[in-house]
């Protein structure tokens, strides 16, 4: 079960039926997302496997599986920035069982981003979506 949030970006899409406007869509949303912090931007938090820059900061709340998980994130490129604003919609403010539950492969190809990303970008988004996993997993655990 996806976000609120994400059902929306799934409905814009569905109006949206040029991929060009869908492609505007999604750097709109990463233009609307807050930039991370500066202080943020470093080793412990980029993301490695992407052809640019990205940073994730998780802020997690609670302890175990029913712990929330948010993150905030960064990107040098513009549409980047937007597929972290859509990871941002399918993943923040659930908890953590419901991350590792989400598949986020199946929830992206609703959208076609599967289908329009270079494999440069589809690897990088893959990263994104394990790393958040891989937190979310270690606070479940209790690490």
């Amino acid at each position: 079960m996806a976000s609120a949030a994400f059902e929306e970006i799934v409905e814009t899409f569905e109006f949206l039926e040029d991929w060009e406007d869908r492609y505007r869509h999604v750097i709109e949303l990463g233009r609307a997302m807050d930039p991370l912090e500066d202080a943020f931007k470093v080793p412990a938090t980029k993301v490695d496997g992407c052809a640019s820059q990205v940073w994730l900061m998780p802020e997690i709340e609670g302890q175990g599986a029913g712990a929330v998980y948010r993150f905030k994130g960064d990107s040098d490129a513009m549409i980047v920035r937007g597929l972290i604003a859509v990871l941002r919609a399918l993943y923040d403010g659930r908890t953590v069982a419901e991350v590792l539950a989400t598949d986020a492969g199946a929830q992206m190809a609703r959208l076609g981003l599967d289908e329009h990303l270079s494999s440069q970008r589809s690897n990088g988004l893959r990263a994104m979506v394990e790393r958040i996993r891989s937190q979310a997993a270690c606070v479940a655990e209790g690490v």
